[in-house]
């Protein structure tokens, strides 16, 4: 197989984005919600406990840390902030430079309930909550998980933005919103990043990728890697691996960040082997022919 190139070209070559202008990070970030058991990519409605197997996610966590990650995502729905607790398990004392996200303003009254809750007290009580789980005296950056259909969504950012006041909260973000709520949105608070479901066969937020590009906000990608036929060894993304001697989830990965500077891919794994994969994707390096016919085919 070619052995992959090193050196960096096209948009892959800036591999950190500076998030709201003052956190600088790696782009390839981790998804910390298949931690939780039950977390796949088919269905988000069994992750309500802690992980199977503790030890072996601290160990992928550690080990991420090693790798080069600087930016975790969870929320306090995963796992009923179990999630949140073992991130803190795992790396507190925080790396110097560790940036963690998380997410507030979804309720999980049941395994299978995922409700948006955005009353801006609701939103406050979670901030606290995240902190104490957390061990962090702040919160780098808190998405507004779902937005609440209920409450005006002046009333949920201003909450936010009051956190952000008040130092609780360093940046706000909005994940899964159109272009119109992330108007609205700054309209009450500056909105530092989105966290989107988008990879090379899902395009449904391509022009929210752009509107963030444009304004050099954070774009957090979940979900990053294609599933299914997209993923066969016939398909497009395997004759795109052959090329580059990658594997396909690499290639996914690698059409992300060659999708925009301020696109950050956080795959998330149990495995160690796979956490090492998903990292080695930053040494792929695709042509701007290699990216067209992947996103023609997509």
């Amino acid at each position: 197989m070619e052995q992959m190139p090193t050196e960096p070209s096209g948009a892959t070559a800036a591999l950190t984005f500076s998030i709201g202008g003052n956190l600088t990070v790696n782009r390839l970030g981790f998804g910390a919600m298949r931690l939780a058991e039950g977390a796949g990519h088919s269905s988000e409605s069994l992750v309500w406990t802690g992980p199977d197997d503790p030890e072996n996610a601290r160990a992928v966590l550690r080990r991420a840390v090693e790798l080069g990650v600087d930016l975790f995502d969870t929320a306090d729905s995963y796992g009923v902030g179990a999630n949140e607790e073992l991130i803190a398990s795992a790396l507190f004392p925080y790396k110097a430079g560790t940036v963690i996200s998380t997410k507030s303003g979804v309720v999980r009254p049941s395994p299978g309930e995922w409700i948006p809750l955005g009353r801006p007290e609701y939103l406050k009580q979670q901030c606290e909550l995240s902190l104490r789980r957390l061990k962090a005296d702040h919160l780098d950056l808190l998405f507004l998980h779902r937005v609440d259909p209920q409450v005006p969504l002046a009333e949920q950012i201003g909450a936010l933005g009051e956190l952000r006041e008040q130092g609780k909260v360093r940046h706000i973000g909005l994940s899964e919103v159109t272009i119109g709520e992330i108007e609205e949105a700054v309209r009450t608070a500056p909105i530092a990043a989105i966290q989107s479901r988008y990879n090379v066969t899902d395009l449904d937020n391509d022009a929210v990728v752009d509107y963030c590009a444009a304004r050099e906000i954070a774009f957090l990608a979940y979900f990053p890697l294609a599933i299914g036929a997209h993923a066969s060894p016939d398909s497009p993304l395997a004759e795109v691996a052959r090329e580059t001697g990658a594997t396909p989830g690499q290639v996914a990965l690698a059409w992300l960040l060659h999708r925009s500077p301020c696109v950050l891919p956080i795959p998330g794994t149990r495995s160690l082997a796979h956490l090492a994969e998903n990292q080695d994707a930053a040494k792929v390096r695709l042509t701007q022919e290699q990216f067209d016919r992947l996103t023609k085919t997509a």
